[in-house]
């Protein structure tokens, strides 16, 4: 059965939207500007009616990009951004104090030629500030009219009960997927009791159910994933094997393995969105087709028996990043 619109800080959404960030940073080279362009506008054209990006994705190159489409096109598309990453200059880390989330909105609307986000997350959380602080300098953004709603990305279940006292959320993002089920541990159950969405990122294991990725080794030097450990030389092999049985059920269903992937995400709850990225034309429609595509429930639970925490291997994370993830940890 087809899936329809849901919700996102009161906004009825498709629930496939387009992550931008692999347009500009990350996954290897970005493509020509040109091409990037074209995608965007064919994603708005076929339906897409949701953007995610952050002022990190290539140091602010990935929301300049969307500012020449959104010149055109900003009523169709309902805007995310975040901030809270720093990845230059003395601050380098997490900074979530008042005047930066401040600065950087600001920043931000610059960036992307706009005069308000429909969301804005902060992109990771940081100890350092009072979560009282933090969501105040976002409620005030709220009250200025700057942005719609608020949200949180990579943030434990206790800490997202503790901002939304403060002030409600629109959203919640973090990565969510067949090998990455962190959220299962309270935060899936924490939005849904909330009435929050849910916005999952790397719903297709970053490439590793788009049914192409086959030598981790062969991606480009600056291609993230090279130092992810369930990429490199000792877990890819084993993670493969249990990829390439996800694959051959996706066949047997007659759809992508991408599209299982995201479906897979989808059932998890009402609340859920995916929004994968990808700088191909067709795994963007492919990614797309997702909701309305007719998979049966037992292929979607035998995806779940297939691939899952139990049979992964390699942690999600490098250890340089993984202390600034507060999202709950499978042992």
């Amino acid at each position: 059965m087809a899936i329809g619109k849901r919700t996102i800080a009161g906004r009825a959404l498709h629930p496939v939207g387009l992550g931008c960030m692999n347009l500009s940073w990350a996954y290897a080279a970005p493509p020509p500007r040109e091409e990037a362009l074209r995608l965007l506008n064919s994603a708005l054209d076929l339906g897409y009616d949701h953007f995610d990006t952050a002022n990190i994705y290539g140091l602010g190159k990935n929301e300049e990009l969307l500012a020449e489409v959104l010149r055109y096109r900003r009523g169709e598309v309902f805007l995310a951004s975040k901030c809270g990453i720093v990845v230059e200059g003395p601050d380098r880390g997490v900074n979530c104090r008042p005047e930066a989330i401040a600065a950087n909105l600001d920043a931000s609307l610059q960036r992307l030629g706009v005069d308000h986000l429909d969301l804005y997350y902060m992109h990771r959380f940081d100890p350092k500030v009072p979560i009282a602080d933090s969501v105040g300098a976002m409620a005030r953004a709220i009250e200025a009219g700057k942005i719609g709603a608020y949200g949180v990305s990579e943030w434990s279940a206790a800490h997202i009960r503790e901002a939304y006292a403060v002030h409600p959320l629109g959203a919640v993002q973090t990565e969510y997927s067949l090998w990455t089920r962190n959220v299962e541990l309270g935060v899936l159950e924490t939005t849904r009791e909330l009435g929050v969405a849910l916005v999952a990122f790397s719903s297709t294991g970053r490439g590793a159910f788009g049914g192409v990725l086959r030598d981790p080794s062969t991606l480009e030097e600056s291609d993230l994933r090279r130092k992810m450990p369930r990429f490199d030389a000792e877990n890819w092999p084993k993670n493969l094997a249990v990829i390439e049985r996800f694959e051959a059920l996706a066949a047997e269903a007659g759809v992508t393995p991408a599209q299982l992937a995201n479906r897979w995400v989808l059932e998890q709850g009402e609340h859920l969105h995916v929004i994968p990225g990808t700088t191909s034309m067709a795994h963007m429609q492919d990614n797309f087709a997702a909701a309305t595509l007719d998979i049966p429930a037992e292929v979607i639970a035998r995806a779940g028996d297939l691939v899952n925490h139990a049979n992964v291997h390699g942690h999600r994370y490098h250890d340089a990043i993984r202390p600034t993830i507060d999202t709950e940890e499978l042992a």
